[in-house]
């Protein structure tokens, strides 16, 4: 199996600078960088892509989270694994990847749910991590990268 296309960076190096100001953004230390990778996970799951899913698996087995909490993470809902913090940022990073049939992604008492557990610069900060994967959602599903060490292992694990 091989990627389906080059590092889109190879003809567009600004991708890289790009990316860059993203990690720089979610690191300011606001979320717990774990809580940012649940996210990733979870976000990985729900556009069913290996890479990402791959990739954020690793992170959180860097950080030393359990087996249990990284397989729970598409089942978080119901896993006891998850503080109420980290289930209202899972929440959010599904409210915005999921249709709503009912209405509104992001409702009122979902948005007061999040406030409830992050200040406003902590929840700016889980806005930008959900806009970081949705960066790389589309070079992840379309290109169908491997899932190998990258550059978002490598910023990650160097903080």
């Amino acid at each position: 199996m091989r990627s389906r296309m080059s590092d889109p960076q190879e003809f567009i190096p600004e991708i890289a600078e790009i990316a860059g100001a993203l990690f720089k953004a979610v690191g300011n230390q606001s979320v717990p960088r774990v809580t940012m990778s649940l996210m990733h996970l979870r976000a990985g799951q729900i556009v069913a892509n290996t890479y990402l899913t791959v990739l954020h698996s690793s992170l959180l087995r860097k950080a030393e989270v359990s087996e249990e909490r990284i397989t729970a993470v598409s089942s978080w809902r119901d896993a006891p694994y998850f503080s109420d913090a980290e289930r209202a940022a899972l929440a959010l990073v599904e409210a915005v990847l999921q249709p709503n049939p009912d209405g509104e992604r992001v409702s009122d008492e979902l948005f007061a749910e999040v406030a409830k557990h992050y200040d406003e610069k902590a929840f700016a900060t889980l806005m930008m991590a959900i806009s970081q994967v949705n960066f790389f959602i589309p070079i992840a599903l379309i290109g169908k990268p491997l899932p190998v060490r990258t550059l978002a292992e490598e910023q990650w694990t160097a903080r």
